[in-house]
């Protein structure tokens, strides 16, 4: 399989010099233009590129400007920015590089040279993105981590209020975990987290859903644009899946197998509400679900 190129994000007004550059690095990476700040921010959270090449002298908000909204957003601080510009005085490119900026260019730039510094920077930022997320994944389990977790939330949680669709998440819960790890023993209870684990990603639908391992026995699913509908789908998959493997639990109360309780909420993110609130109306929507028996699935309406 072909794996996909770095991805950079051009920014100047002139469009000749965007076009020009992007045809210069088209065969070792994806490229994308902006004219405008405005555009470029809207281009970065839409692409996610992994360098921004950024000119200065712009209309309406300026390349520091820019360089400064993107080290103030924990979404996009990471990104390396390469400045390159007409602007050639020292106490320009000081500013630059004390807003975030890694590197500074000044026009008129050599190509080659241009090319090496981004292919530093790229690579640095795929071992510094290596590093992280291995910091990001449950050692026991292989799967993505509560961090993670939190880091998808924000992210999902912008789209669906910037596109006006819903998001929906669900809380699952190994029922009477205690009691198999006391009786099996922990090795058995690592054994049964990763077959639940697998169960979970195995049940979603599309590759926009997300699992994660939330704490303990506990896991969290993030499902964009997911009605209340679609979330009775996936849950339903999660039962009848977890339930064909078959895993003996003695010392449950509720079944001889492994079972578990989902709480699943859906909300129309926007301006004034948070994810906190999303995530605390599925919680009690698991608690109620533990209150009613467990092995079951409960909405928070």
């Amino acid at each position: 399989m072909e794996l996909s190129k770095p991805k950079i994000l051009i920014v100047d007004d002139v469009n000749a010099n965007s076009r020009l550059l992007a045809k210069k690095m088209s065969d070792e990476y994806e490229c994308y233009t902006a004219m405008s700040g405005e555009e470029a921010l809207e281009r970065i959270r839409m692409h996610s590129p992994d360098l921004v090449l950024l000119d200065i002298l712009m209309p309406g908000m300026d390349g520091f400007e820019v360089c400064r909204r993107l080290k103030a957003d924990g979404r996009t601080r990471d990104i390396p920015v390469i400045f390159i510009t007409s602007l050639n005085e020292d106490e320009d490119e000081a500013k630059g590089l004390a807003l975030g900026a890694v590197d500074y260019v000044r026009k008129p730039f050599r190509m080659p040279i241009v090319k090496a510094r981004i292919r530093n920077h790229i690579e640095l930022k795929i071992a510094r993105d290596l590093l992280e997320s291995q910091a990001f994944i449950d050692t026991l389990t292989a799967m993505p981590n509560r961090r993670r977790f939190e880091e998808i939330m924000d992210k999902e949680w912008f789209r669906a209020m910037r596109k006006g669709h819903p998001l929906s998440f669900v809380l699952v819960d190994i029922d009477f975990f205690k009691n198999y790890n006391d009786n099996y023993g922990h090795q058995k209870g690592d054994e049964c987290l990763r077959k639940v684990g697998r169960v979970l990603k195995e049940s979603l639908c599309r590759s926009s859903d997300f699992v994660a391992r939330y704490g303990g026995e506990e896991f969290a699913i993030i499902l964009p644009d997911t009605d209340e509908q679609g979330v009775q789908l996936i849950t339903g998959n999660i039962r009848d899946n977890l339930l064909s493997l078959g895993i003996p639990h003695d010392y449950s109360d509720v079944a001889p197998l492994v079972t578990l309780s989902q709480g699943a909420a859906t909300i129309m993110p926007e301006e004034g509400l948070e994810p906190e609130g999303l995530i605390e109306a599925a919680d009690k929507a698991l608690y109620r679900a533990k209150e009613y028996g467990r092995n079951r699935v409960e909405f928070y309406s």
